[in-house]
């Protein structure tokens, strides 16, 4: 029996869960559509890797840290499902067929899965009306407080204009909240449907299909490998080993 000292164990026992983890991770089926959650990215190339599952860079894969950090991301957001109804909302996560709340369009190769519709509760709100939520760190948190969704976080705003309009729950804002993982905050606000910015998302998501069919790469995102967003991309080496395209 090895005898390990506390940081030794500590370590030890941490590898054994990122391994596990990260291999658990490996062996997921790849995602062979383009989801709501990421057509408010900016770079269309960026999502043609991702639909086409092309391998990722060495060492770009999430270490297990990385992955357990996502798994408390989704406890919180059951948390908060959890209190909303504690709150007397009538929140539902999935539907009369016991599937969760989506839409597929596009053969389905554009799909999005929503966290829930509230069907009733509090007479301060309209019904029904699509709930998102997201478990943040603190710095995003206080950037929703300053600036509130769609300034801050255009991706999310992106996301929850496209499930209002696939399904059908446009008529009401729907309700956006998200948990601060730091202090478990809770930031709530309305939003209104933006019909453009649904249709400009469906719009982009026809146009990265059409060229992926026709085996067109899409522009860089930028002129340079140490822009921000192919800094933390997955493909950066990929990316920047291609023939030169015209940049947006």
């Amino acid at each position: 029996m090895l005898d390990f000292n506390t940081h030794d164990l500590s370590a030890h026992l941490g590898t054994l869960i990122d391994t596990a983890m990260e291999r658990e991770a490996a062996q997921l089926p790849p995602r062979a559509y383009l989801g709501a959650s990421s057509l408010g990215e900016d770079c269309a190339r960026r999502l043609q890797f991702q639909f086409f599952d092309a391998p990722k860079d060495i060492g770009r894969h999430f270490p297990g840290r990385v992955l357990r950090v996502f798994a408390r991301g989704h406890r919180i957001e059951d948390w908060m499902a959890d209190w909303l109804r504690l709150a007397g909302f009538d929140l539902r996560a999935r539907n009369d067929q016991g599937e969760q709340f989506g839409f597929a369009t596009a053969s389905g190769r554009v799909r999005g899965h929503a966290d829930g519709v509230i069907v009733a509760g509090p007479d301060t709100f309209a019904y029904p009306m699509l709930w998102e939520t997201k478990a943040v760190g603190a710095k995003t948190f206080r950037e929703l407080q300053k600036k509130r969704l769609a300034a801050s976080r255009p991706v999310y705003a992106t996301q929850v204009a496209l499930y209002q309009a696939y399904l059908g729950l446009h008529e009401h804002p729907a309700l956006f909240t998200a948990i601060c993982a730091d202090d478990m905050s809770i930031y709530a606000e309305r939003v209104p449907f933006d019909a453009g910015l649904a249709q400009r998302a469906s719009d982009r998501a026809v146009d990265i299909l059409r060229a992926c069919d026709a085996a067109e790469l899409l522009p860089r995102i930028s002129t340079t490998p140490t822009h921000q967003t192919c800094r933390r991309c997955a493909w950066q080496d990929r990316c920047w080993s291609l023939p030169s395209h015209p940049t947006h």
